[in-house]
């Protein structure tokens, strides 16, 4: 074999992956397929894009018609960015709940990949030119201007200029061109921790004794994985393509009309609601940020006597009351800035960051009790 080939084949065919991982670990591959169909979707809808101000909304509505098949490229980029969210956030939530986070650099690497993702989602609601993804893109910019002393000037580098407009669309069409690739490559050095560590498993002891090749066994069982996520999604796609969007969206971007309430993609809710949470503006900015951010603590947190929460009953009652606490902080981003969501929305960002502060000692207790 050639060395790139040898490579492969330890990577898809003989490499050693433990007898028990359950579905949880299918999300892995699933989102390298996300992955591919983001790029390959959003390298044809680069095609027939026009990133200016005067042109980019008319380009996208026009090529719905005039371009072959363009309605569906852009349906699956749209609603594969929401299904490529969905399997970030279980793969996260398999990962803190099986204790993955123990493996520091297979986890720093995937943290910085989810902030790229988040990243260049943004960059590409904006793409379009419509009243959402214009607001969205002033607001979510001028969060940077709470910094001391060099927020108006990072602002305006940001933005090209003194406000949204042309230099900041065509900057945001590079960056979200560039991105993907970049996320890719950080994908590959993922890999490569993983399989330099070893994968963890359900039970959260060591499978050095009790491993299988990988292929047949979970490559068929990643087909299987790959055909129930895709398969949703092109559902999606052919029967309500529009139904995760924003129905603003289909207006032209006009920054002398302010929608009635400004609100980003449902992935971005909960971070939205930790936000406004906060009264003071650089308070928001600061626990919005810390609210992924903290995701590259739980690595330098003490451990546990067994990794993973499987065997300690208070830390799952609390793993999956962050569950529910995520979802209700999506639910509370998406309404209006009045009471009484504003206080819920206070409530639920408290109860979010004290997981990350009872974990460890609710595991310890139980460890002790043991």
């Amino acid at each position: 074999f050639s060395p790139l080939m040898s490579v492969v084949r330890h990577t898809v065919i003989t490499l050693p992956t433990p007898v028990n991982i359950s579905t949880w670990w299918n999300f892995g591959s699933l989102l390298g397929v996300c992955l591919a169909i983001q790029i390959f979707s959003g390298l044809v809808l680069s095609l027939h894009f026009t990133a200016h101000t005067d042109l980019s909304f008319y380009v996208v509505i026009q090529s719905f018609g005039d371009v072959y098949y363009n309605w569906w490229f852009r349906a699956l980029h749209a609603n594969g960015a929401s299904f490529f969210f969905i399997g970030l956030y279980l793969h996260v939530a398999r990962g803190m709940y099986y204790g993955s986070y123990v493996f520091k650099e297979v986890w720093s690497v995937g943290v910085v990949i989810l902030l790229l993702v988040m990243a260049s989602a943004f960059l590409g609601y904006v793409l379009p030119w419509g009243q959402m993804s214009f607001w969205g893109a002033t607001v979510i910019t001028s969060l940077f201007s709470a910094l001391p002393i060099i927020g108006g000037d990072v602002v305006i580098w940001l933005w090209g200029g003194f406000s949204v407009d042309n230099a900041t669309l065509t900057r945001f069409f590079g960056l979200h061109f560039l991105l993907p690739f970049t996320v890719a490559g950080l994908a590959g050095l993922h890999l490569f921790f993983l399989h330099d560590q070893g994968s963890s498993n359900p039970l959260g002891v060591s499978s050095d004794y009790n491993k299988v090749v990988f292929h047949h066994y979970y490559v068929l069982k990643d087909l299987v994985g790959v055909c129930f996520f895709v398969g949703p999604l092109l559902g999606l796609v052919y029967f309500n393509p529009w139904l995760l969007g924003d129905p603003e969206n289909f207006i032209e971007g006009n920054p002398l009309v302010t929608p009635h309430h400004i609100q980003p993609e449902w992935y971005f809710l909960f971070a939205y609601a930790i936000l406004r949470a906060v009264p003071n503006k650089l308070g928001g900015v600061v626990a919005l940020a810390v609210a992924v951010l903290i995701l590259l603590y739980m690595p330098f947190s003490p451990q546990t006597a067994i990794k993973g929460l499987s065997f300690y009953p208070w830390g799952k009652a609390l793993f999956f009351s962050l569950i529910g606490v995520f979802i209700l902080l999506t639910w509370a981003g998406a309404k209006p800035v009045e009471e009484p969501y504003v206080v819920v929305s206070q409530v639920l960002s408290f109860m979010y960051f004290s997981y990350f502060l009872l974990i460890g000692p609710l595991t310890r207790i139980q460890d002790k009790l043991l």
